[in-house]
């Protein structure tokens, strides 16, 4: 077993994201689920489908959900499943935060968490002034 994970984005950024890292990692090591959320969405139909996919996805370590924007519809109808225990929310979703957990599939649900948190912050820089630092003009 090992922890699931559940993408809760407006329409298919999740479905992108993840399409991108299978291409980079050639795997998904963790069993995924992508939850795109319209404009025009029911936010109680979509809590309910948010439930379905929990109880499809949670094999008993938990799931991790991880959302493009904070306080955003999608984040929202995230926070509406944090009533499970087993379950924690990370917002902010970027493609080196997915990479980052993808990398690290054995790890507990409070660990990928922070992992996922630790690539969306690593991954994200100045890259004129990385530039710099690594001896270019």
């Amino acid at each position: 077993m090992s922890v699931a994970l559940l993408l809760i984005t407006h329409e298919d950024v999740g479905e992108k994201l993840v399409a991108v890292s299978d291409k980079i990692l050639g795997l998904q090591p963790l069993s995924t689920a992508c939850m795109n959320v319209g404009y025009e969405c029911s936010v109680e139909a979509e809590i309910e489908r948010g439930q379905a996919l929990y109880a499809d996805l949670n094999e008993g370590d938990g799931v991790l959900i991880m959302t493009d924007i904070y306080g955003s519809t999608p984040c929202n109808i995230a926070a509406e499943l944090e009533e499970h225990e087993d379950v924690m929310v990370v917002a902010g979703l970027n493609l080196p935060m997915l990479v980052r957990v993808y990398n690290y599939p054995k790890l507990s649900l409070k660990e990928l968490a922070e992992k996922a948190v630790s690539g969306g912050h690593n991954g994200i820089f100045l890259s004129s002034e990385a530039n710099l630092d690594h001896g270019g003009k």
